[in-house]
């Protein structure tokens, strides 16, 4: 049975124009309706559309068409429905934050590539690591730290010298934002199934916020999260292109 595919684009002209061919070239419906959605665009726009039908589970095929593409399969306008037929899908798993700020409001979200909590003065950050409610570090300082999936070990944590993940692996990554002590940690790569709870210290001095894909929460005093393994997304890419593939590159490009 041939699946009802639906288009997204990314606000960028190519992307645009892209999508009006695509529709003239293939018979489409509406995204939410779609087995299948193949968004164009960059790394951006497949990651909103993580987002925004995690609810309905619609598999993504993304088509570069923007300027950072890891997550994208290469654009092409021949041949659609049979690359989508033999795409390789991948399941990705969100983390699940929960944030409390000074006045002790709680707000939770979830971020399919990474969360940090980094400084949001002109004062260095000081935080309390816990590991499974065990303290592992009493007190960092520096800009903040990172907590990445394997999808978004090649965003912002490669960027901080944080390792590369395997999509696959059962891991997740902390990297410290530009650390000042402890001097000679470099991160973690941790087990998916734990705990991490991360605790400013000297909040009101020095504060924090906490981004997580397209959400940010304001002074924080804590942040707990841990992978959500209830609901998933499958990324789907081409047999030779996936995934998989551009993680193993990544690890040897100089």
């Amino acid at each position: 049975m041939k699946k009802k595919i639906g288009f997204i684009s990314s606000n960028k002209p190519e992307a645009k124009e892209s999508l009006k061919i695509l529709q003239k070239l293939y018979d489409s419906v509406a995204p939410d309706k779609a087995d299948v959605i193949v968004a164009l665009g960059g790394d951006g726009t497949v990651l909103k559309c993580l987002h925004n039908f995690l609810n309905k589970q619609i598999p993504i095929y993304g088509m570069n068409r923007g300027f950072v593409g890891f997550l994208m399969n290469q654009y092409s306008e021949k041949n659609l429905e049979k690359r989508l037929a033999k795409a390789i899908p991948y399941k990705l798993y969100p983390l699940k934050i929960k944030s409390y700020d000074l006045k002790g409001k709680i707000k939770e979200g979830l971020a399919f590539n990474d969360v940090s909590m980094i400084r949001n003065s002109s004062k260095i950050a000081k935080i309390k690591i816990q590991i499974n409610n065990k303290t592992r570090i009493e007190e960092f300082l520096g800009d903040g730290c990172l907590i990445s999936t394997p999808a978004g070990s090649s965003a912002y944590n490669l960027s901080l010298r944080g390792p590369v993940i395997p999509v696959e692996a059962q891991v997740l990554a902390l990297t410290p934002i530009s650390p000042y002590r402890p001097r000679r940690w470099r991160g973690a790569l941790l087990d998916n199934n734990v705990h991490i709870t991360l605790l400013s210290l000297d909040s009101k001095r020095r504060p924090v916020r906490a981004e997580a894909d397209f959400l940010e929460f304001n002074n924080i005093e804590k942040l707990e999260i841990s992978l959500d393994k209830k609901c998933f997304m499958n990324l789907l890419f081409d047999p030779g292109h996936d995934l998989e593939e551009r993680i193993i590159n990544e690890q040897f490009n100089n």
